[in-house]
């Protein structure tokens, strides 16, 4: 398709980048990343990529968008094709109009497949990286700074900037930096070279990045790194895990930033890292150490949880503070280690055989990735119960753009814990009795000096006063109250989130589904289907929940799963209102994108004529 005079669209693109796995393209991409966001511009980015090691495809997005809206979309408007396995598949990513940067000199693009509503643009990055270095074991790399230093040229990206932030990726070595700096000149030099036959008309580049103030107070972190971080703030003390994809970096960093933060000027480290030998192994050593006093906690994905259930019940009838962070991926069994879904939130909440509910926190962001891993461990000691956090692979391992965040100073909130002093004044202590109300029985810790401070801690039936038992009414009795702190835990969990101007209809949605919710919510404003919207950030279900599905004509429950479970949650708590809530759910293992959110409430809206004249 020959060029035709286009507008040009300045800081509001979306750009995906098809290359190989294990080709060095994570190292490309964000630096093109962390470039637009140094140049105050508002950017996300999404990797899609396999599980194996090398040689699948992946593919990077990145959005930029001047009014925030960061979410990954379908089509992109420049698509950088470094992957000969998908160029046909990849050609139809592009947006009619949009352009199609390929390998000229590998000979592979068969011009009878090429689409006539798009630009390609053939770049001959086999003969540039020849040029830039005879290093055969570093091309398969550099080449991928070629397309940074075209796409800096082409993008109009703040030179300066790019070199800064390849310099921070590639450190100062010069043997790693000096190859990297010929590659990124060479592919920048090459479009200089060609602007007349690249541009013949429009004379520039249709999409432009240019330099704004909007990130100054911002940072571009993971919710992994965030969450790690959290944790250390939150007062953790003790992990315990086994690797599995994605939440290992969760434990990694937290590891990292306990070295820093929490080691003496002698060395001596206060806390404990250990890797277990399985996921089984991981939590019943963060339960000894929750049993202890310590905040302790693991972090896995479904594949894990799953082992870790009967454990899960201990925790929950024993009474016993823990935090496990679920960096849910796609399943069931294996699954797809490397997409992300929100499948887990059914087997979390139950997990255990028996009647067991176990309270979740839903961040939505990298802030309350933060937030929760100091409101995990409160939650956790206030109720004395297993707390599950419930993050995903889009949130916990791609990079976000978050306001920066003041660093907590409230004090940590330890529940009920007996001191010598209060069991002076208790003739008897009996620790699953409970006191005031409120379903939750105070405990004492290892080590209080007091001969009435000790107590049997039992998996098996037991009575208040942690005696064994296989009385029906004294277990019943216990169950009952442990039933009961689900209510109390209402009133400790995080409160939703909510937008309500008083329309006919309602959106509710949690996790990294909020990051597409504006543009959605937006763009079918524009078309006259006007929403209110309600983020959940916790189970149990609070009163504002019913309030909110009362209020409303319909309600969609948007979620990424096969099954809808947030949408069974609310319609097994609230069976009144069950004919409300529509269930919207995508789960191919991709981020979801505005248009998953707005096209099934478009076609809902044109059915019910519930909308404007604009949609009829």
């Amino acid at each position: 398709m020959s060029n035709s005079k286009n507008t040009v669209s300045i800081n509001d693109f979306v750009i995906c980048i098809a290359t190989v796995n294990g080709s060095g393209s994570q190292s490309a991409n964000n630096i093109l990343l962390k470039t637009l966001f140094r140049m105050g511009i508002p950017v996300g980015g999404k990797n899609v990529f396999p599980s194996n090691i090398a040689g699948l495809p992946t593919w990077f997005w990145i959005r930029a968008s001047e009014k925030g809206y960061l979410g990954r979309r379908k089509e992109a408007d420049l698509v950088v094709a470094m992957n000969p396995q998908t160029l046909a598949e990849d050609q139809k990513t592009v947006k009619s109009g949009g352009y199609f940067i390929y390998s000229s000199d590998a000979g592979l693009l068969n011009e009878s497949a090429k689409r006539t509503d798009i630009h390609y643009l053939g770049i001959p990055f086999k003969n540039l990286v020849d040029q830039a270095t005879d290093q055969g074991k570093i091309k398969k790399m550099l080449i991928n700074i070629i397309y940074v230093g075209a796409l800096t040229n082409l993008l109009k990206l703040d030179k300066d900037i790019v070199l800064k932030s390849l310099k921070d990726q590639f450190g100062n070595k010069e043997s790693v930096l000096a190859p990297n700096l010929k590659g990124f000149e060479a592919g920048f030099n090459w479009v200089d070279e060609n602007r007349n036959q690249i541009f013949k008309s429009p004379t520039e580049f249709p999409l432009r990045a240019q330099t704004l103030s909007q990130t100054k107070k911002y940072v571009l972190m993971d919710g992994n790194t965030a969450a790690a971080l959290g944790s250390i703030f939150g007062g953790c003390s003790f992990v315990s895990w086994y690797p599995i994809t994605p939440s290992s970096s969760l434990i990694e960093n937290f590891i990292k930033f306990a070295d820093e933060l929490r080691t003496t000027e002698n060395g001596k480290k206060k806390f404990a890292a250990i890797q277990a030998e399985d996921e089984l192994a991981a939590i019943c050593m963060v339960l000894g150490a929750g049993w202890t006093g310590a905040r302790a906690m693991t972090a896995s994905s479904g594949p894990g949880i799953s082992l870790m259930s009967e454990t899960a019940g201990y925790a929950y009838y024993a009474e016993i503070p823990c935090v496990v962070w679920d960096v849910q991926r796609v399943g069931p069994s294996t699954g797809m280690p490397t997409r992300t879904a929100q499948g887990d939130i059914l087997s979390a909440l139950y997990l255990s055989h028996g009647d067991t509910k176990h309270p979740l926190l839903l961040p939505g962001n990298i802030k309350e990735c933060f937030d929760f891993g100091q409101h995990s461990f409160d939650l956790a000691e206030r109720l004395q119960q297993l707390v599950f956090v419930m993050s995903d692979l889009d949130l916990g391992m791609n990079l976000w753009m978050q306001e920066a965040w003041e660093y907590p100073t409230k004090p940590y909130d330890r529940g009920k814990v007996l001191s010598e002093a209060d069991l002076d004044k208790m003739p008897v202590f009996s620790r699953y009795l409970e006191t005031d109300g409120d379903a939750i029985a105070p405990r004492t810790l290892p080590g209080t000096k007091k001969l009435n401070a000790a107590y049997f801690t039992r998996g098996s039936g037991h009575n208040a006063k942690g005696l064994y038992t296989e009385s029906s009414s004294e277990y019943q009795d216990v169950v009952d109250r442990l039933s009961r702190k689900w209510q109390t835990a209402k009133q400790y969990v995080p409160q939703p989130i909510v937008d309500d101007k008083k329309n006919k209809l309602g959106i509710i949605a949690y996790g990294s589904t909020d990051t597409p919710m504006t543009e959605a919510r937006a763009i079918l404003n524009t078309l006259g289907m006007k929403t209110d919207y309600l983020r959940l950030r916790a189970l149990p279900f609070v009163d504002q929940v019913k309030a909110f599905i009362e209020n409303h004509d319909a309600v969609f429950v948007i979620e990424q799963n096969r099954d809808g479970q947030m949408a069974q949650l609310l319609t097994t708590e609230y069976p009144e209102l069950a004919t409300k809530l529509i269930s919207i759910r995508h789960y191919d293992g991709s981020p979801m994108t505005a248009e998953d959110i707005f096209e099934p409430l478009l076609k809902y809206g044109r059915e019910k004529r519930f909308t404007s004249e604009v949609l009829a």
